[in-house]
């Protein structure tokens, strides 16, 4: 049977990690929760109460460069990666718990993907988009790099589920005010820029061992300008054509800030680019 540990890693966040422990009960064998800047909230204390380990991490802003310590922290397999400010919905809680009590998956299984729907601040909004939301895998099964926006590479496949992960933190989980002014997207992009002047392997990795970027990125770093465009325009219709098969329903501003967030990591790294040059230049006066 396989063993699930859960893997949270906050940025003080005391009050969304209590709700995500209490709807999560049952649904795994371990917790570790990684805090992202001093514990001034005693996230600690939470964390021990609900049985877990706790680690105070050296501060990254961002949670993708603590993955692999986490990884290698855990005592089991299957890794639950779940936000602060998310929770499983009843649905996806009993089957967390009914995989818990089944035979281990076939070894081609990667992990699983489910439905992220968006919040508005009060209330879900959408029933089945956005969905693919890799939420558990297997940890032997899987390849990372630590950046923002990059998500495990599954070795094998991953199976979707059609069931709900709740995403509510205390703002809209859409819009352009988090793609464009919100602070943890600015140091996103930001970070994301930096790394691409350089080599995946220069990153804190977990069973990465290529040079080479995925080809998403790679689009980045040989044509940032014309990926611009390209993820402005091309995503956002995607972005619609998917809607509208799954919600019979539009919504532009979702459809439109992820590929505005994705654009602006290209432009971003063009300027990094050009000043990388620049000072290239500079040093060989």
């Amino acid at each position: 049977m396989p063993a699930i540990t859960l893997i949270v890693c906050v940025h003080r966040q005391r009050d969304l990690l209590e709700r995500l422990l209490r709807e999560s009960a049952g649904g795994y064998d371990e917790l570790l929760v990684l805090h992202d800047v001093p514990d001034e909230q005693n996230v600690r204390a939470v964390t021990e109460a609900a049985g877990g380990r706790f680690f105070e991490r050296p501060p990254a802003f961002l949670q993708e460069p603590h993955w692999p310590f986490a990884w290698g922290e855990a005592t089991h397999d299957w890794i639950l990666r779940l936000d602060a400010d998310e929770y499983p919905g009843e649905e996806l809680k009993k089957w967390l718990q009914q995989f818990r009590g089944a035979p281990d998956p076939p070894a081609a299984v990667s992990g699983y993907a489910c439905i992220w729907p968006l919040w508005d601040g009060q209330r879900t909004v959408t029933k089945k988009w956005p969905a693919g939301r890799l939420f558990l895998f297997h940890k032997q099964r899987v390849r990372f790099f630590g950046m923002c926006e990059q998500s495990p590479v599954p070795d094998g496949r991953c199976e979707a589920l059609d069931l709900v992960l709740h995403h509510q933190p205390k703002r809209k989980s859409y819009g352009l005010g988090n793609a464009i002014f919100r602070r943890q997207s600015r140091r996103g992009r930001a970070q994301v820029a930096q790394c691409l002047l350089a080599k995946p392997t220069d990153l804190k990795g977990w069973r990465w061992t290529s040079e080479a970027w995925p080809v998403d990125w790679e689009q980045i770093r040989q044509r940032p300008l014309r990926t611009a465009l390209s993820r402005l325009t091309l995503g956002t219709f995607r972005g619609l054509r998917e809607q509208w098969r799954r919600e019979r329903k539009l919504f532009p501003l979702a459809a439109v800030s992820g590929p505005i967030f994705h654009a602006l990591i290209c432009l971003k790294y063009w300027q990094l680019r050009r000043r990388a040059k620049a000072d290239a230049i500079e040093l060989l006066k």
